[in-house]
C-alpha cells in the first residue's frame, strides 16, 4: 500500500475506532507521522485528502480537527456524478436511481405529514405552468429532493443529491418540449404526488418507477442516431 494511503487508512481507523469523534482536534502532523512510522509530507498529503473527502477540516491557526461526519459533507465530492457523466454513464445513473427512487418513495408516502404534502403540491405548481426553463427544472430537481428528505434519511438524502444534475434535467426538459411531451413529463411527477397525498406506498413506487424509466427510455432515444434529440 502506498504510504499516503497507509496514513489516509490510519487516520479512518482512528475514527471508525472512536479514538477521533466529530469534532476531535487531531495530534499534530509531526506526532502521526512519528507513530505511523511515516514522512511528514506523506502525513501531509494524506489530511490533504482526507480534507478534501470532507472527514477533516483544517482550522488555520487552530489544527486538524474531524468533521462533524455528516452524509451531505461526505458525499460532497460524489455531487459532481451526475453533472459530469455521459451518454452510457449516464444511463447508468438512472439505472441506479430506478433502483433507489422508487423505494424512497414509497417510503416517504408512509411517513409524509400534512405540511410536507403541502410543500410538495406548491413545487409541483411550479413545473411547466409558464415559467423559465430554469425554473421548471429548478421546480422538477426540488420536488424529487422533497420528497426523499421525508424519509428522514440523511445518506439517502446526500446520494440522490448526487445522483441529481441540473445540466441533465433540463437537458430531459428541453428535448421533451422539441418533441411536444412535457405533458408526459408533468403527468409523471402528478401521479407520484397522488400517491403520496394517498399514503400508498405501492402506488407511489410504481409512478417513480414510470418516470425514471420515461427518463431512461428517453435518453436511450437520444443517443441513438436520428433519436429523439
Amino acid at each position: 500500500m502506498p504510504v499516503t494511503q497507509r496514513a489516509i487508512e490510519h487516520v479512518k481507523r482512528m475514527i471508525a475506532a472512536g479514538e477521533l469523534r466529530p469534532g476531535d482536534r487531531l495530534p499534530t502532523e509531526r506526532d502521526l507521522a512519528a507513530g505511523l512510522g511515516v514522512s511528514r509530507s506523506s502525513m501531509r498529503e494524506a489530511i490533504r485528502a482526507l480534507t478534501t473527502l470532507g472527514v477533516l477540516e483544517v482550522r488555520h491557526g487552530s489544527g486538524v480537527y474531524v468533521t462533524a461526519l455528516r452524509p451531505g459533507d461526505l458525499l460532497e465530492t460524489f455531487s459532481v456524478l451526475a453533472e459530469v457523466s455521459q451518454d452510457e454513464t449516464l444511463i447508468e445513473v438512472l439505472q441506479v436511481r430506478r433502483m433507489l427512487e422508487p423505494a424512497a418513495t414509497a417510503m416517504a408516502a408512509a411517513r409524509a405529514d400534512d405540511a410536507a404534502l403541502r410543500r410538495l403540491g406548491a413545487i409541483l405548481d411550479r413545473i411547466e405552468t409558464g415559467g423559465s426553463e430554469g425554473e421548471t427544472v429548478a421546480a422538477d430537481i426540488s420536488f424529487h429532493q422533497a420528497i426523499v428528505e421525508i424519509t428522514g434519511n440523511a445518506t439517502l438524502v446526500a446520494i440522490n443529491d448526487g445522483l441529481s444534475s441540473r445540466t441533465f434535467n433540463a437537458r430531459v426538459w428541453r428535448g421533451h418540449r422539441e418533441a411536444g411531451l412535457t405533458a408526459r413529463l408533468r403527468e409523471d411527477h402528478e401521479r407520484i404526488y397522488q400517491a403520496l397525498c394517498a399514503r400508498d406506498p405501492d402506488a407511489a413506487r410504481a409512478a417513480a418507477t414510470v418516470h425514471v424509466m420515461e427518463v431512461e427510455r428517453w435518453l436511450r432515444g437520444s443517443l441513438e442516431p436520428g433519436g429523439e434529440c
